[in-house]
């Protein structure tokens, strides 16, 4: 009688050889993984074309309504003096998000099945478990952020305008159907609309433009002066979104990059262009709310402007136009939508990679939408718009919460020769990786500390 022939065992040892604990499952998006080709034989520019998209995505999140209220703050209690505060937090967060582009291409996981492969089962569901929890937080956020657009445009009361923000589960499904590309060039299409809003608002705001250059050279009174340190640390310290690292981890591998060292090597290189590039355009929009906030509110004495819904009111009278509330209002919705889309597909992302659990794509989004609809309901119905306030200052601090358990293992894989082979970070990335990680997370440990400190004053 012969001997049953032998499971194939060598992918589980190539992939022991990687330095992981498991070997690699199914890819990361299935749907979506590796569909978008590149073009071979061409020049720079179509190249770059052809990788350009995910960066935009994940940039959105840098220009979510939850920064917004940071930025309104510094611009109108401190003028320019904050716009360096904005430029070095956005420096740290286009390298760790260079790093998360890295692992993607590279190992072919994203950064939660990273963490499944290389950590204990009971860590990697410790991990997964709060990383749902921050997903989550951040979602609640951009759905009170559009619920809040919606009621400044139309008047639509927020309880409605909670529930409407569940339809973007659909047109999320009707464009990844229709290809990954579709999706980006909607994400790509809101990120442009907020940019063209606040381009007219800065046109109607008429900065001082020699204020704005010195503004973003650093300055010792930005550590000196505790009240203008404690904004800079909420500006900082909520620079970096968790999800967005589990996100760009994930949406880089839609692109059909060959397995050979130098294609992966030209896809990092252009990838980190696209997102470097994507970054830079948010860090003009988080500038462009400080700037108008530092020329419209701080000069006229409305120096404790951080509420958006204010900001919104006091825009037309001091500029003379109602054109300035609209453009802010449709800004503000743009954001709160784009937002809200890459927070979802950030949730599919998470849950299949931790898990290894695959759930149907419209089961899925509708679960984290829910999630975050539900406190979002239950908190406009009892206690209205100040409610909603408190719930979005509530979800930033769990997102700082959540951000070294994204971070610190990021960092670790990218740097590991034995997962990362001749793609590892060298010693200065290695040393400026753990610089940026260790500052962010003492800042939002600081922030943290002043907040529970407020609320238990």
């Amino acid at each position: 009688m012969s001997a049953a022939p032998a499971r194939p065992v060598v992918p589980a040892v190539e992939e022991l050889l990687e330095g992981w604990r498991r070997p690699r499952h199914a890819p990361s998006l299935p749907e979506s993984y590796q569909s978008i080709k590149i073009p071979k034989g061409v020049g720079f520019f179509r190249k770059a074309l052809a990788f350009a998209g995910p960066g935009y995505m994940v940039a959105v999140g840098y220009m979510d309504p939850g920064n917004w209220a940071t930025d309104l703050a510094g611009g109108s209690r401190f003028g320019y003096t904050l716009l360096s505060v904005i430029l070095l937090s956005n420096m740290m967060a286009i390298l760790l998000q260079s790093l998360a582009v890295k692992l993607g291409v590279v190992t072919g996981r994203d950064l939660a099945q990273a963490c499944r492969d290389h950590y204990s089962r009971p860590v990697s569901f410790g991990l997964w478990v709060l990383c749902e929890i921050a997903i989550a937080a951040c979602d609640l956020a951009e759905v009170i952020g559009s619920a809040i657009a919606l009621n400044l445009l139309f008047g639509i009361p927020l309880l409605w305008g909670v529930c409407m923000t569940a339809a973007d589960v659909l047109l999320i499904l009707l464009l990844q159907h229709r290809g990954f590309r579709y999706l980006e060039a909607l994400v790509i299409a809101l990120v442009a609309t907020v940019g063209v809003c606040f381009g007219i608002e800065l046109f109607l705001a008429r900065p001082d433009f020699a204020a704005i250059g010195l503004g973003l050279i650093p300055r010792a009174e930005i550590v000196s002066n505790p009240a203008m340190l404690y904004i800079a640390i909420g500006i900082l310290g909520a620079t970096v979104m968790p999800h967005n690292l589990y996100l760009h981890s994930s949406i880089v591998q839609t692109r059909h990059v060959l397995p050979d060292a130098s294609s992966k090597r030209e896809a990092i290189r252009f990838a980190t262009l696209d997102s470097t590039l994507a970054l830079l355009f948010a860090f003009f929009i988080n500038a462009a709310i400080l700037i108008l906030a530092a020329a419209t509110f701080h000069p006229s004495g409305y120096r404790d402007v951080a509420d958006i819904g204010d900001a919104h009111k006091l825009l037309a009278p001091l500029l003379g136009t109602g054109l300035a509330s609209g453009l802010f209002a449709v800004a503000l919705l743009a954001s709160g939508q784009n937002s809200t889309i890459t927070g979802t597909l950030a949730g599919q992302i998470v849950m299949e990679g931790f898990l290894n659990i695959r759930l149907p794509a419209w089961l899925r989004r509708l679960i984290t939408r829910l999630i975050a609809i539900i406190p979002a309901v239950i908190v406009t119905a009892m206690y209205g718009e100040k409610g909603t306030g408190a719930l979005l200052i509530l979800s930033q601090v769990i997102l700082s919460l959540q951000l070294s358990f994204a971070v610190i293992p990021l960092v670790i894989f990218t740097s590991q020769k034995s997962k990362m082979g001749q793609f590892a970070n060298g010693r200065v990335l290695t040393a400026s990786a753990w610089i940026v990680a260790v500052v962010i997370m003492g800042l939002n440990a600081w922030l943290l500390q002043g907040i529970f400190r407020q609320w238990l004053a």
